[in-house]
């Protein structure tokens, strides 16, 4: 059983490698062409951004195929010969923490070199170290005790219930939903400062928007992302009164009133179709079937990793293969994902108003500019990857003429 898991990560970690290097030949090859879309600095410059994203992927699945194999060859028994605590309870979150901020630890200098060698280069990054410091170590205590926390219940479940599976799936859900409505309020108070957006028209114009699709929200918010990082972004977030509607100061930068109109459309789009719902479902299928294979591994998996059959060892393994899994099921939820894209895109250009599907095509396509985005990718890397349609079939199915945004950004 150990070696069919081990096969099983290796395959995994091959594939995606492969997958970035396909993406990485493609786009070295696209960006000897014209440019599309952009102008031809900024096409060349999202073309190198990309093949550096991708060959630090490359970098990155090497070192964490040898933490895995690392954990289940010596580390999790290392852990158990270590750590001792009298109660059960406080033994089972000791071990699960310390692989967490073992693992924590070990994927900093990632975390470093993409903000601060790469993203820098390109110039996103606009936080500094001591920030970056302050919002690690925020994560870390916040991580540290709300992880505790769940550790804690998962190890009530199964040494309480034989279907110990199900009802931890249905904790973690809930923790995820829960999650989802406070991720607003806990960015707001750790990390972001939020303030209501000052201009009144755009805030008027913003909510009659939503009072067409009968979005209620407690109100429109500006984030200070900017002294982060220069990429633009927004987002819904909570769910029933709790909602909130976030924009980037970036955003409201870049981008016009009826460009960012437009935007807003679009992701109101996703609630009057209930995408977020959709999503939702999607997690917890993916949730579910984790634990449902990680409830009923046999015990001559322990056996071979020469551990017994506890919950912080059935934790950390779940912790362990989870990337596996996501990535099995990202192809579906990608599919899902880009039709409702499409969905969104044209009720977007709807609510916008005469001439939408225009403003809508002039936000995206800004939006690609800033976040130095390369237009053009290798169908397998999409196929893996994105849960948004290329920007150009999405030009396209707003029926916007491509070449003539080319000329127009060139």
């Amino acid at each position: 059983m150990l070696m069919n898991i081990m096969v099983i990560y290796s395959i995994y970690v091959l594939i995606s490698i492969y997958v970035s290097v396909m993406q990485i030949g493609f786009v070295n090859d696209a960006k000897k062409k014209n440019a599309v879309l952009l102008g031809q600095a900024e096409y060349l410059q999202a073309a190198n951004y990309s093949v550096a994203k991708e060959r630090m992927s490359i970098l990155s699945s090497f070192v964490y195929y040898l933490f895995f194999t690392a954990w289940l060859g010596f580390g999790i028994a290392y852990l158990t010969n270590t750590i001792f605590f009298e109660s059960e309870a406080v033994l089972n979150i000791a071990i699960v923490m310390s692989f967490v901020v073992i693992n924590s630890f070990l994927s900093l200098p990632f975390t470093y070199y993409e903000k601060f060698v790469l993203d820098a280069k390109f110039g996103f990054n606009k936080s500094s170290v001591g920030l970056w410091l302050k919002d690690t170590l925020i994560s870390f205590v916040v991580t540290l005790v709300l992880g505790s926390l769940v550790v804690w219940v998962i190890y009530a479940i199964i040494s309480s219930f034989s279907l110990w599976w199900l009802w931890s799936f249905v904790f973690i859900f809930g923790v995820i939903v829960l999650i989802n409505m406070l991720y607003p309020a806990f960015r707001a108070m750790f990390f972001d400062k939020l303030t209501p957006l000052q201009d009144e028209e755009l805030d008027s114009q913003i909510k009659e928007l939503m009072d067409k699709t009968g979005f209620v929200s407690s109100g429109v918010f500006v984030s200070d992302a900017s002294k982060r990082d220069g990429r633009l972004n927004a987002y819904f977030g909570g769910f029933g009164k709790a909602k909130r509607v976030v924009l980037f100061d970036t955003l409201i930068e870049k981008l016009t009133h009826k460009e960012l109109l437009a935007v807003l459309g679009h992701e109101l789009g996703h609630f009057a179709h209930g995408d977020i719902y959709k999503n939702i479902g999607l997690v917890g299928a993916m949730l579910f079937a984790m634990f449902g294979i990680f409830g009923n591994l046999p015990e001559s998996l322990y056996l071979e990793l020469g551990m017994p059959q506890e919950p912080y060892v059935v934790m950390i393994l779940l912790m362990l293969f989870m990337p596996v899994l996501g990535f099995l099921m990202m192809p579906i939820m990608g599919i899902v994902s880009r039709h409702n894209e499409y969905a969104a895109d044209k009720m977007g250009s709807e609510l916008a108003g005469m001439g939408g599907e225009i403003e809508l095509a002039n936000a995206l396509t800004k939006l690609v500019t800033e976040n130095k985005s390369f237009p053009l990718s290798h169908p397998l890397y999409i196929f893996f990857h994105y849960t948004h349609p290329p920007v150009l079939e999405r030009l396209k199915e707003l029926g916007v003429d491509v070449n003539n945004m080319t000329k127009q950004y060139s």
